[in-house]
């Protein structure tokens, strides 16, 4: 029993309730636990404490976790060798890049990455950080989602030369993804499924309101003061696209 857990809060930020919920179901576990998943609360104390109790644990999926930092992050991954499928989603990681190295380097068996954030069509700011971590430490990944990402072409180049088992790419809202030259055609050869930035959201499971701020001119830009996730969530709690119910659920 419970070698999977789900747990969405439902409620106010901050409830103590659900951490308490959920340290008690992997205590329920007994070391057995395979698959966690868990949104709107969370904490690297949280995180340490599910690694310390589940050796065997080969999912970990966590979303507006906004007590979770990197080194937290990097900590406990660090302990979970046959971890397969990752998800760290909307939560305020500094240094992304560097923590995501390290759990390349940790968890070699790894098929599964789900990376999102708040996509940003203006004002533009590119970075290939976290794609040229991906291409350097993953390169037995399936599956990368990367709603929101600010990777360029530069980056994509590098995730498609250094993975080549790639079967499935989400590239939602990576609006500084071009596909100059034959990138596109690149993509959609070798990849079976290749969601381009523009692609329909209605079966993303979060909030996908576009950060869209229009300027008279591209230097106006500089000036513009771009929200942190976590602070587009606190300033916004109804975006959160979770059901009005808590699951908790096992299975044999």
């Amino acid at each position: 029993m419970w070698r999977r857990i789900v747990i969405h809060n439902t409620g106010e930020f901050g409830d103590p309730y659900y951490e308490r919920l959920c340290r008690h179901t992997v205590d329920r576990s007994q070391g057995g636990l395979v698959e966690i998943e868990f949104s709107y609360f969370g904490s690297d104390s949280l995180l340490s404490y599910i690694a310390d109790s589940s050796s065997k644990l080969r999912s970990l999926k966590v979303a507006m976790g906004y007590k979770i930092t990197s080194e937290g992050l990097m900590h406990a991954v660090s302990k979970l060798p046959l971890l397969e499928e990752l998800e760290v989603s909307y939560c305020p990681l500094s240094g992304e890049a560097e923590a995501l190295k390290v759990i390349g380097q940790s968890c070699p068996n790894l098929k599964t990455l789900k990376k999102n954030c708040v996509g940003y069509r203006r004002p533009r700011d590119e970075s290939d950080d976290v794609a040229l971590a991906i291409a350097e430490t993953m390169p037995g990944l399936c599956y990368l989602q990367l709603f929101g990402d600010r990777l360029t072409d530069a980056g994509l180049n590098a995730i498609l030369s250094a993975c080549p088992n790639l079967e499935h790419l989400d590239l939602r809202q990576c609006f500084n993804v071009n596909f100059v030259g034959d990138l596109e055609k690149r993509c959609f050869e070798r990849i079976k499924v290749v969601r381009p930035p523009n692609d329909s959201v209605r079966d993303y499971p979060f909030d996908a309101t576009v950060n869209d701020d229009v300027c008279s001119s591209d230097d106006d830009y500089s000036d513009v003061d771009i929200m942190s996730e976590d602070e587009f969530y606190l300033e916004y709690p109804n975006s959160k696209n979770v059901s009005d119910y808590v699951i908790v659920s096992s299975s044999f």
